[in-house]
């Protein structure tokens, strides 16, 4: 996609007041998004570049936008940030997941970088730590205290009774590292039985889901990550064959018919990244700028899906669902 189609498809979406805040008189900032998945210009950028509008940065006059996506495929992530870096942008934005936030690092040490949804950003080497990054790195990491094991928690009051709940990650995401360890130590505490399935790839996927059924679990979770997402009508219509109820980390599996989903508010996040854009022009170093981690989340039930896997949702999850799907 050209930057100009990614761009005026966009601005034209949506009427937004300008103001008229150039932060030097005369410039023109260059600002690049580097996506690992298809369709985030549509998706994660999509409110990104909607606050920037908001902050009044505006195409043609005061800034100048380009975009790369890998659409899917990870090995061709550190190409297109050599690209995007050679074009000199004042600051390189990543989009969903870590593999876009590292195959940035790896092309500059100098332009600032800002991650979007990154699971566990220490682990995986980008920042030194979350209050003071530490170099030309910093973002918004989607990953906090309690995320993973009160996702357990809401399964468990779904399929009560201490059964088998399996768990699908992909072992090479820093972050199912993190979360899988917070998951079954909360397993432990209350003598909850889990199994654990891993999906390095597609095929995995298929795999250890088939096997997660075998094992005769009586629900699944995913410690989601850019893979499993873009296999997600893959495991719902697996898990649906199947009639197992599942929890998903993002309310994209909900609104493709997942059952429900326990997850942060990605938009605002985006949002958010383009605050610490407008901050880094104005002359804010990244390594002063915190990485940030969710504060809410959100609770989303598809029951239509219920009703088509005979599942009765109980009355105390539907009273604290944030959305409720019919």
């Amino acid at each position: 996609m050209r930057r100009r189609d990614f761009i005026c498809g966009l601005s034209g979406a949506v009427a937004l007041p300008w103001t008229a805040r150039a932060q030097q008189p005369g410039r023109s900032y260059r600002v690049a998004y580097l996506a690992l998945l298809p369709g985030e210009d549509t998706t994660l950028a999509k409110p990104f570049l909607e606050r920037l509008q908001e902050l009044g940065y505006n195409e043609g006059k005061n800034i100048t936008l380009a975009y790369r996506s890998a659409d899917g495929r990870p090995e061709r992530l550190p190409q297109l940030a050599a690209e995007l870096v050679q074009g000199r942008p004042d600051v390189l934005v990543t989009g969903f997941g870590t593999l876009a936030a590292k195959a940035a690092m790896g092309a500059t040490n100098t332009i600032p970088v800002v991650f979007t949804m990154v699971g566990d950003p220490i682990g995986a080497g980008l920042v030194v730590g979350l209050s003071r990054p530490g170099a030309n790195v910093t973002g918004f990491s989607d990953l906090a205290s309690e995320f993973a094991t009160k996702r357990l928690q809401l399964l468990q009051n779904l399929i009560p009774g201490q059964k088998l709940i399996a768990v699908l990650g992909n072992p090479d995401t820093p972050f199912t590292a993190l979360a899988l360890k917070q998951v079954k130590t909360a397993a432990a505490a209350n003598h909850q039985p889990l199994a654990v399935f891993e999906a390095r790839n597609l095929d995995e996927v298929s795999a250890s889901i088939e096997a997660a059924i075998k094992s005769g679990a009586a629900g699944l979770m995913t410690l989601d990550d850019p893979l499993l997402l873009s296999a997600k009508q893959q495991i719902i219509k697996l898990l649906a064959d199947a009639r197992l109820p599942a929890i998903y980390g993002l309310r994209d599996y909900v609104e493709a018919n997942g059952l429900m989903s326990y997850s942060m508010n990605r938009p605002q996040m985006s949002r958010r990244a383009a605050d610490y854009v407008d901050k880094i022009l104005k002359g804010t170093a990244p390594a002063d700028l915190p990485v940030e981690q969710p504060t809410k989340f959100e609770l989303t039930i598809n029951l239509k899906t219920a009703k088509a896997l005979g599942i009765d949702i109980p009355p105390s999850l539907l009273a604290i669902a944030d959305e409720v799907i019919e």
